[in-house]
């Protein structure tokens, strides 16, 4: 096994601090990626050509951008590095990719998941007009593009992300007429001992709260969101909210960007048949790992956030953890006390996890309170009142028999924006936990793709 073909899918913070560790113990991975250039979604690379500054790019993050990424390009060279490259299926020993709409086959003997994440989703009535986008997908089109998704621009949701992504483009230059968080004051004070694991952090987070209040965006919190108003033809138009004295507003926009945390990208450690753990501070599944990254299935292995959702801090932690895991598993020598201090890392931030799961928690009761008319799922345009018939009428208490009945979660993103939604609603219609109501099962592709119909074997 000294020659074991280990392919790392993720070039973000847990995938380039794994790849570094493989290759100082004299492996040289496959690294798979994505994106065009690495760093994944936090240090997210602005295209070749263009000239922003790390402090203009990434704000508070900028050291920690420069080190990870001045880190890949010193390994770049020694590994096999495969950029613009999703993968979209696997089977057992061999993953199935498409890079510029050429497929490939690539065999594995360990393949690490670094994966990641992408935004957590619940909806609100109107969130199918134009103009509305993830935090994320506001953060990309910053980082990408060098735009702003609209000339005044409303952040709703709850989370750090949601302060950071506001803060970005406040930085920019772009206008943000309101922050909303459906999070209020009394449980960030109810979580403040745990958010103390990481008191530099939690600083972090006031410091951007302080620079919207600085820059006069008016900030809500303990919000109930009600619509996202406009019209077909013109897009989004506004945003309505019960604020937290209970008075209706209106705030005028034409772009909102909506999330809630984050959830991990696991499809393709559903598709290995990993087992899936729910996790009941987050009320969400996630791949079940031991501590050091092992998955239920022999040479599968999971780091950072597409296995726990704990941050960019963590996820370069647990990606040398889970490459010390490998080579523990290759009876490779390994530094024990590298080991210990990743453990160590991780504990406290887990306990920083758990704080800010207490502190801006899921809203899983908004999804009882949407109308029948609201749309749950967008590429299917599935209403919550389709979905609670088929619960009422066919019985359908588990997401993919409601699926099969429905048709949400079909579409294009493979229920990877509405089906935790889609769940909730469910479980509040049905009556039960939103864990007994499951998770949708994993399908390839797991993302849309394109392809020639030459093929390429490596």
């Amino acid at each position: 096994m000294a020659t074991a073909r280990v392919v790392i899918v993720g070039a973000g913070p847990a995938g380039v601090r794994c790849a570094e560790t493989l290759l100082a113990a004299g492996i040289k991975p496959i690294l798979i990626d994505e994106n065009r250039r690495d760093g994944g979604q936090i240090y997210r690379r602005q295209p070749q050509g263009f000239t922003r500054d790390y402090t203009t790019l990434y704000g508070s993050e900028a050291a920690k951008a420069r080190d990870l990424h001045e880190s890949f390009d010193r390994l770049r060279g020694a590994i096999d590095y495969r950029p613009d490259t999703l993968v979209w299926n696997l089977t057992p020993g061999q993953l199935c990719c498409a890079s510029q709409g050429r497929h490939s086959t690539v065999d594995y003997d360990a393949l690490i998941l670094c994966t990641g994440a992408t935004d957590r989703l619940m909806p609100i009535e109107g969130w199918q007009l134009a103009g509305t986008y993830s935090l994320g997908g506001a953060q990309i089109a910053l980082k990408n593009q060098a735009v702003s998704i609209g000339h005044r621009v409303v952040f709703m949701g709850s989370g750090p992300l949601l302060y950071l992504v506001a803060s970005q483009y406040v930085k920019a230059g772009a206008e943000v007429a309101a922050v909303l968080d459906t999070s209020p004051l009394s449980l960030r004070l109810k979580a403040l001992p745990k958010l103390l694991a990481r008191p530099g952090l939690l600083f972090t987070g006031i410091k951007l709260l302080a620079q919207l209040y600085r820059a006069r965006v008016a900030v809500h919190l303990g919000i109930k969101p009600l619509q996202v108003m406009g019209d077909a033809a013109n897009g989004v138009g506004g945003v309505r909210f019960t604020a937290g004295n209970g008075r209706t507003v209106t705030v005028q926009a034409d772009a909102v960007a909506l999330g809630y945390h984050l959830r991990p990208e696991t499809q393709l450690g559903d598709l290995a048949g990993c087992t899936m753990a729910f996790d009941q501070a987050s009320s969400q599944w996630w791949l079940a790992t031991d501590d050091a990254g092992r998955t239920s299935v022999k040479g599968v292995y999971a780091a950072g956030d597409g296995s726990k959702i704990r941050g960019a801090d963590a996820a370069e932690h647990a990606g040398r953890l889970v490459a010390l895991a490998l080579l523990e598993d290759l009876q490779q020598p390994v530094d024990a006390g590298l080991r210990d201090e990743q453990q160590q890392a991780l504990a406290v931030m887990d306990q920083f996890r758990l704080g800010l799961a207490q502190a801006f928690p899921w809203p899983s009761e908004q999804a009882k309170a949407l109308p029948d008319s609201a749309i749950v799922c967008r590429c299917e345009m599935i209403s919550a009142g389709e979905l609670r018939r088929t619960v009422n009428e066919k019985g359908a208490c588990e997401v993919n028999r409601a699926k099969a009945f429905s048709r949400v979660g079909m579409g294009r993103c493979q229920g990877r924006y509405c089906s935790q939604a889609g769940a909730e609603v469910i479980a509040a219609e049905a009556g039960v936990p939103v864990q007994e109501v499951g998770r949708q099962r994993g399908q390839a592709p797991v993302k849309p793709l394109s392809m020639l119909t030459e093929e390429v074997s490596s």
